[in-house]
């Protein structure tokens, strides 16, 4: 009777963790289902006017190039690393921390490499190791544009003032519910489109192409980090509700083996109860 009462207790525990996976993955859902509105319809904005900053940096001279585009020896990297504040996603935040881990000791290993992290999970790793000039966890409480820009013009003023000669981003770029891509991204300084993917066009620059890309690059960039978070936020959603229905899944499947286990015990122990009482009686008519 003992071995059936802890499979009942099994049972309870796997029946409750169930019901919490499954209402989670409902949450993630709906949450998703937002965010992938929101990167589906930013994308093709931001992809264009980074074409556009891109080709007109291309076109000015040595002279009138702008301070954002200023190629330098890369001693200082300034690693910008976007997570979440939440596990329970699967491999959204570790395969961020191994993404990052790599440019620290592979790809920068011989410069001096410093984090900017958006994002709990993140952090507590890669503060253990490394440098973490700034924590901006809370960005997610409100993901809005204007609080993603004073994230961008911090990044910037760290790039012109000599702080940093490289700025890149790390994050995971939204594919479907099922998928994210890590994505790093050189952030600063701007890579302009060289040879023949410079897209050639007659404009009317007023009052200038130089003020003009003066004033779309600082845009540009806000745009550009606007869109990694976004991507991020939404990877992370469709993350934890893949693991959610993979959880529910694997609970459901274990739900039934004990039951499966425990009617098999019980009906054993049923059988020895009557095998019990049917050899008592024979006993006494003997």
């Amino acid at each position: 009777m003992a071995n059936l009462k802890e499979l009942r207790n099994r049972i309870t525990s796997v029946s409750s963790t169930m019901q919490i996976t499954s209402a989670m993955k409902m949450v993630s859902a709906a949450k998703l289902n937002k965010a992938q509105m929101a990167i589906t319809a930013m994308r093709p904005y931001a992809d264009k006017l980074t074409e556009l900053l891109q080709n007109l940096s291309a076109s000015l001279d040595g002279d009138s190039a702008s301070t954002y585009a200023e190629q330098r020896e890369v001693n200082k990297v300034l690693v910008v690393a976007i997570a979440s504040n939440r596990g329970l996603a699967g491999a959204f935040n570790s395969n961020i921390i191994k993404a990052v881990r790599n440019l620290s000791e592979n790809e920068y290993a011989t410069q001096q490499v410093d984090f900017y992290t958006i994002g709990k999970k993140v952090n507590d790793v890669v503060a253990k190791t490394h440098i973490v000039v700034a924590n901006k966890n809370d960005i997610y409480d409100d993901l809005s544009f204007t609080n993603v820009a004073t994230v961008a013009e911090e990044l910037m003023h760290m790039f012109t003032t000599g702080a940093y000669d490289k700025i890149v981003i790390v994050y995971n770029k939204f594919r479907n519910a099922a998928s994210q891509d890590v994505t790093t991204e050189q952030f600063l300084p701007i890579v302009p489109i060289e040879g023949d993917a410079i897209t050639s066009a007659d404009y009317i620059f007023e009052p200038s192409k130089e003020e003009i890309v003066e004033q779309l690059i600082p845009k540009s960039l806000k745009t550009q980090l606007y869109k990694a978070i976004r991507d991020s936020f939404a990877s992370e959603h469709g993350a934890r509700m893949t693991a959610m229905h993979k959880a529910t899944d694997n609970a459901t499947e274990l739900r039934d083996s004990l039951k499966l286990s425990y009617n098999k015990a019980r009906q054993a122990a049923i059988t020895n109860e009557i095998l019990e009482i049917v050899g008592g009686a024979e006993a006494l008519n003997s």
